[in-house]
């Protein structure tokens, strides 16, 4: 009896093997490597801020924001309602491609979103905690990039 209440205990504590949160450098290379570094000026520290802010770095978050009538998708939370497959799809992508940590299609929406009139500031997470900082070179301490 002990040793199934155990085991049902450890079921509960253990996180899925398929987890995808990424570590912080390994975002920054990835980001780097999709062109996002000084992409329509904005530094690639900017970026990592910003999908620390956004997804925590998990590639693979979904958020549903019931007041405002959205889901975020994937890196950066990428919104339903224009970028992708269930609302304009002004990215030209399905919803479900932003969840791939390969980023790709996350970097080719990003880079149609910040052309846009508002740049990073289409994120408001950029606005309340990147555009002003002045610790963002914090995001790509130790990262061998």
């Amino acid at each position: 009896m002990k040793a199934a209440v155990v085991l049902a205990l450890l079921g509960y504590l253990m996180v899925p093997s398929g987890a995808a949160v990424l570590g912080r450098c390994v975002v920054a290379k990835r980001l780097q490597e999709g062109g996002l570094s000084d992409y329509e000026g904005y530094s690639l520290q900017n970026w990592v801020c910003l999908a620390y802010f956004e997804s925590k770095f998990n590639p693979e978050a979904v958020y549903e924001n019931v007041r405002d009538a959205y889901v975020g998708f994937g890196l950066f939370q990428i919104r339903n309602t224009n970028w992708c497959d269930n609302g304009k799809n002004l990215c030209h992508v399905s919803c479900s491609d932003l969840l791939n940590p390969n980023l790709k299609k996350t970097i080719e929406c990003a880079k149609k979103i910040v052309k846009g009139k508002e740049g990073m500031g289409a994120w408001p997470a950029w606005t309340l905690n990147c555009q002003y900082s002045d610790t963002l070179e914090r995001w790509l301490d130790g990262c061998k990039l």
